[in-house]
C-alpha cells in the first residue's frame, strides 16, 4: 500500500485516550456513589394544603449543589478533549464551585487553580487547598473572568468557565440530572408534580436545566428564580434585555452581569429578595425545622413562603420544591456572626418578624 494512503492515527494517541477513559470512569463512579441526595418534607400545617420539600444538596462529598456542576464540567471537558493528562484546570470562582472542582481535579490527577478576589474568606480558601487546589488572587470581581482565561492560556491549561458551560454541560433531558431525581423522588408523594420549583441563580445552569426538563417532559410545574438585591438576573428578566448589577452579598447566587448560562425565557416568575431576608430565612429554617442551611437556601425560602401563602389563600393544594444548596456550618464566621452582619449593614430582625407572622397566620405580609 502506498504510504500516502495509509490511515495514520491523528490527534491524541492510544495512551492519551486510555488516560481520558480512566478519568471518565472515575467521575462516573463518583456519580453513582452520590447520585441521589435526600428530599426532605418540611412539616407545615395540614390545613394549608401545601407540601414543601427541600432537596438536600449539602450531603454531596464536597458539601454543596456545585458538586453536580463540577462533575458535569469535567466530563464535558474530557469528552471534548480539552483536558488531558497533566492539563492544569483553571476556574473563575472563590466559592463552592471551586471547592468541588478541586475535588474532581484531584480525583483524576490534574492540577487545579481557582482565580478569586483577595477578599475571599479563609474558610473557602482552606477548603480549596484541602482538595489540592491552589488559589490565584485578583483585586476586583470583574477581573476574575479574564484572568482565569489568561492564566489557562499562559500555562497551556483549560479554563472550565462555569458561567458559559454550566447550561450545556448537563443533559437537560434527564440522565440523572437534578430535575429528574426530584421528580423520581416525588413519585409516591400526595402531589408528585410540584406546582413550583424555586431556585437561585449563580451561573444559571441549575435553573436552565430544570426549566428545560419540565418543558421536555411536558409537566405543569413552573419555575421560580429568586435573586439577591444587587444581581443582574432579576432586572434582565423583568426588562427582557441584559442588565448590569453589582456584587452579591449572598454567596453562590447573584451576578453583576447576565451570565451566558442563565436563560430568562424559561423562567416563569422571579422574586428579588433583600439580603437581610435571606439571612432571616436561613436562621428561621434552623430554629424552626432543624435544617442547617446556607444563605442562598434562605433566599429561596423567602420566595417559597410567599408562594405557600398565595396557594393557601387561593385554596390551592399542591407541592413546592426548593434546594438546600449547602450547609450553614460553612458560614459561621460570616452570616452566622452578628459583628460581620453589622459590618455588612444587614439587619435580619424585621424580616424575622415577617416570618413569625407568616407561620402564625399563614398570611404573607413581607
Amino acid at each position: 500500500m502506498d504510504a500516502s494512503t495509509t490511515d495514520a492515527p491523528r490527534g491524541p494517541g492510544v495512551g492519551a485516550r486510555a488516560w481520558a477513559d480512566e478519568a471518565i470512569r472515575r467521575l462516573e463512579s463518583d456519580g453513582r456513589r452520590s447520585a441521589d441526595t435526600h428530599l426532605h418534607r418540611v412539616p407545615l400545617p395540614e390545613e394549608w394544603g401545601v407540601d414543601v420539600y427541600l432537596k438536600d444538596e449539602s450531603t454531596h462529598r464536597t458539601g454543596s449543589l456545585k458538586h453536580r456542576l463540577a462533575r458535569s464540567l469535567f466530563l464535558f471537558a474530557l469528552v471534548n478533549g480539552w483536558i488531558r493528562e497533566g492539563t492544569r484546570v483553571v476556574e473563575a470562582s472563590s466559592g463552592s464551585t471551586a471547592v468541588s472542582e478541586a475535588y474532581f481535579a484531584r480525583l483524576i490527577g490534574v492540577p487545579f487553580t481557582a482565580v478569586m478576589t483577595r477578599g475571599t474568606s479563609r474558610e473557602k480558601i482552606a477548603l480549596i487547598e484541602q482538595y489540592g487546589g491552589s488559589c490565584h488572587f485578583v483585586d476586583s470581581p470583574a477581573e476574575v473572568y479574564g484572568e482565569a482565561a489568561r492564566l489557562a492560556e499562559s500555562c497551556g491549561g483549560h479554563y472550565l468557565d462555569q458561567f458559559t458551560f454550566a447550561e450545556r454541560a448537563t443533559d437537560w433531558r434527564g440522565n440523572n440530572n437534578i430535575a429528574e431525581t426530584i421528580f423520581d423522588q416525588l413519585q409516591l408523594e400526595p402531589h408528585p408534580v410540584p406546582r413550583w420549583i424555586v431556585v437561585g441563580a449563580g451561573t444559571g445552569g441549575t435553573s436552565t436545566t430544570i426549566g428545560r426538563f419540565v418543558r421536555y417532559r411536558r409537566l405543569a410545574t413552573q419555575l421560580v428564580v429568586v435573586d439577591p438585591e444587587n444581581s443582574a438576573f432579576y432586572p434582565s428578566w423583568a426588562s427582557g434585555a441584559p442588565a448590569e448589577g453589582g456584587a452579591s452579598r449572598i454567596e453562590g447566587i447573584g451576578r453583576p452581569r447576565l451570565e451566558p448560562s442563565f436563560n430568562p425565557r424559561i423562567v416563569d416568575r422571579m422574586f428579588r429578595v433583600p439580603d437581610a431576608a435571606s439571612v432571616a430565612a436561613m436562621r428561621d429554617l434552623a430554629a424552626r425545622f432543624g435544617f442547617d442551611a446556607g444563605p442562598s437556601t434562605g433566599t429561596s425560602l423567602w420566595g417559597v413562603w410567599q408562594l405557600v401563602a398565595e396557594m393557601a389563600a387561593a385554596g390551592e393544594r399542591g407541592s413546592i420544591v426548593t434546594l438546600m444548596c449547602d450547609a450553614g456550618s460553612r458560614y459561621r464566621g460570616s452570616y452566622g456572626d452578628e459583628g460581620w452582619l453589622a459590618e455588612q449593614g444587614l439587619d435580619p430582625a424585621p424580616h424575622a418578624q415577617v416570618l413569625e407572622e407568616f407561620f402564625a397566620t399563614g398570611r404573607w405580609g413581607g
